[in-house]
């Protein structure tokens, strides 16, 4: 039944390894990229540790009795923290104070915590206190918001050395140098990450699909020998081009917007079950494009989108069948997906 297999097999690896735009693009080629890309990663998770290191925890001391310095103390244990006595959190936004420490977050502890402290360690457990913590919203990067949670970690610590439960912590966030109460930074920032995978995920799948079908309409044109006849036909050569760019861009939409549901529906997947951020208006806090920003948006992808198209046909044109045109156009990958990856964990924008 399988007479010949090993003849046949034998022959066709010689072709595909005979071939140098396949060797190049199958094995040389994600030798190059990983390795970038490994290193696009490690720089940034390296900033956000060198970051983190560096950074100064201000500490708003509102209340001044003996379990305030005692909370600072452990805190202090930890991480360099640095004292601000009776002041309030707008006067640090306004001041621009957390700037001056190179600090992206503080805490406020606020009047009566000491006494709640002593209430509940005398016996009432139904006596809790509270500390305030304010955090600045840096973006949608993946490592963007890696130390907000570091205060509840160190706040759990000090309960452990205490009583359990016993401060619990409220979180604000300070966007564009107004303070959202109620608002935990770790939350929006988990918001904001899901937009920042799904556009550059959607650009990666538009472009790959778009560059490989306008290079398989060039060279099936020209594996076939219909390229010749067809530039013969009375017919605009302008016209050919922007009829097969134009085709490649339809089919590319289509099948990106389908690919993008099925992500979408994955996460929704992955998510289901964890606390809801619905209630989160991002129109009203500002972290949504205007109008303008779309219709840039719409431009930068149209050019990105034809950009690509224009090279995948260029670089078609050089191969004489549909293979060699595919293993060309794989030689553009890395300058689709290393741009990609970087949008998704580096943090371009910091608002204050």
């Amino acid at each position: 039944m399988l007479k010949g297999f090993t003849t046949i097999l034998i022959k066709e690896l010689k072709e595909l390894i005979r071939d140098p735009k396949i060797l190049l693009g199958m094995i040389i080629l994600p030798l190059i990229m990983f390795p970038v890309l490994g290193a696009v990663l490690g720089y940034a998770a390296q900033t956000v540790q060198e970051q983190a290191q560096k950074a100064t925890l201000l500490v708003i001391n509102n209340d001044g009795g003996n379990w305030s310095q005692e909370l600072i103390g452990n805190l202090s244990t930890y991480m360099k923290v640095a004292v601000i006595n009776n002041t309030t959190p707008q006067q640090i936004v306004n001041q621009d104070l957390l700037a001056q420490y190179n600090s992206t977050q503080f805490i406020e502890i606020p009047t009566g915590f000491s006494t709640n402290m002593t209430a509940h360690t005398s016996g009432n457990p139904n006596i809790t206190a509270t500390v305030n913590v304010y955090g600045v919203f840096q973006g949608g990067g993946i490592f963007s918001n890696i130390g907000s949670s570091g205060i509840n970690i160190l706040v759990n610590s000090f309960n452990r050395q205490v009583a359990p439960d016993l401060v619990h912590t409220a979180q604000s966030t300070i966007i564009k140098g107004e303070i959202q109460t109620g608002i935990d930074p770790a939350t929006l920032s988990g918001l904001m990450i899901s937009q920042s995978i799904a556009l550059p995920v959607t650009i990666m799948i538009m472009l790959t699909y778009a560059m490989q079908i306008a290079a398989t309409s060039v060279a099936m044109e020209k594996e076939e020998k219909t390229l010749e006849t067809l530039l013969t036909v009375p017919v605009d050569r302008f016209a050919i081009l922007m009829g097969k760019l134009s085709s490649t861009i339809i089919v590319a939409g289509v099948a990106s917007v389908t690919v993008m549901i099925g992500y979408n529906y994955m996460l929704g997947s992955l998510t289901l079950g964890i606390p809801s951020a619905t209630s989160i208006d991002l129109v009203k806090l500002g972290l949504v494009p205007s109008l303008f920003g779309y219709i840039l948006l719409g431009i930068s992808l149209f050019v990105t989108l034809l950009s690509g198209l224009a090279l995948a046909v260029i670089m078609s044109a050089f191969a004489e069948d549909v293979r060699g045109a595919t293993a060309l156009v794989g030689y553009i990958y890395p300058l689709i997906y290393i741009p990609a990856m970087a949008l998704m964990y580096w943090t371009l924008t910091r608002y204050h």
